[in-house]
């Protein structure tokens, strides 16, 4: 892996972007009504309900994504014959299951 990790970019379809965009709104929109509910001391199941909705909206987001790259960037280059990106997503599932 000799690419620089903060120079990678992936293209995504206006559309793509948008519904990924309108996703990461939601769950940001999640977040702050957890500090709002922390702010104004709501009950502790009520905030606990609240994180698993939000941990829920990461999750989809994080499978979303992950089934895209492996479709689209690691498919490509096993195609072309390479292993860099397959060795990386072995690495990152590692992760994930953690």
């Amino acid at each position: 892996m000799d690419e620089c990790n903060c120079c990678r970019t992936k293209e995504r379809s206006a559309g793509d972007k948008q519904a990924l965009l309108n996703r990461l709104a939601r769950i940001e929109g999640q977040i702050r009504g957890i500090r709002k509910m922390v702010e104004e001391d709501a009950y502790c199941i009520d905030i606990i309900n609240q994180i698993s909705a939000a941990t829920g909206g990461l999750t989809s987001l994080n499978k979303l994504i992950l089934e895209e790259h492996i479709k689209t960037c690691v498919a490509e280059d096993v195609r072309d014959g390479k292993t860099d990106k397959l060795d990386e997503l072995t690495l990152t599932l590692r992760k994930l299951m953690n």
